[in-house]
């Protein structure tokens, strides 16, 4: 049986990057992502380019059943998964009493309950072994939670508190869970309406850099990672400004320009 690193959110952005850096390092991978034919050909191109084994399965992880199918599916294989990154997540912006509940509903699944279900299947496993490694990506909202991003911001920072809560649980077993804090970087993540709020005056980062600080945290790291200085600044922002005056900075910045 070989050990493999599990990768949500594989096909584009953060995660296509991630994986093109861990091949490079030669660690076989599991990827995991909506579009079958983009992981197809990431699995044709990975395995030519770095010799490794890369294993696909296209799920959609907003869809209530999909992470328990996708563990199951993995442990048919008898794949081992020693790291897993749950990537995968998605966003919206607008005034909450007119964006779509249903959409919100879809976010909730993908950036809370699927990331829990991996979580917990997959550490149960890595507990057993006494050895395993779990990266939770969250964002930057998850310490600055956003007016217009509401569901968003709490989906994050709920990311933030179980990824911490869990480590420490874990403390002495062998497993890790360690997560990391982009801000806004250069995707498909980020719709129109995101790009024409003051957030996005400052240059997004490149997905390449937060991967390679991602994949370094990943295999090294401890407790939480926050990708940029700027974005680590904001960060600590709270622990200074008043919260009312806070958050009428941060209606500033998400509103549109």
């Amino acid at each position: 049986m070989k050990n493999y690193i599990l990768l949500t959110g594989a096909s584009s952005g953060i995660g296509y990057e991630m994986a093109n850096q861990l091949a490079a390092k030669k660690f076989n991978l599991i990827l995991v992502a909506r579009t079958e034919s983009k992981l197809r050909q990431m699995q044709a191109e990975l395995t030519s380019n770095y010799g490794i084994e890369v294993e696909y399965y296209a799920a959609d992880l907003s869809d209530v059943n999909a992470a328990t199918s996708l563990y199951k599916a993995v442990k048919q294989e008898k794949f081992i998964v020693t790291h897993l990154v749950n990537n995968a997540g998605v966003g919206n912006y607008g005034h909450f009493t007119e964006t779509p509940l249903e959409q919100e509903l879809s976010m909730i699944q993908l950036n809370i309950s699927s990331l829990v279900v991996l979580t917990k299947l997959f550490a149960q496993d890595m507990v057993r072994r006494n050895a395993g490694r779990i990266m939770n990506v969250g964002s930057v909202v998850s310490f600055l939670p956003m007016p217009y991003f509401s569901v968003y911001s709490a989906t994050k920072a709920f990311v933030k508190a179980f990824s911490e809560t869990l480590d420490a649980e874990l403390e002495g077993t062998g497993v890790t869970v360690i997560s990391l804090y982009p801000g806004t970087v250069d995707t498909g993540f980020t719709t129109a309406e995101m790009a024409s709020t003051n957030l996005h005056k400052t240059k997004p980062m490149h997905a390449k850099e937060v991967a390679s600080q991602g994949v370094e945290h990943l295999l090294e790291g401890n407790g939480k990672k926050v990708v940029g200085f700027q974005n680590w600044l904001n960060s600590k922002l709270p622990n200074f400004v008043p919260d009312g005056m806070m958050m009428k900075i941060k209606k500033g910045l998400a509103s549109q320009r």
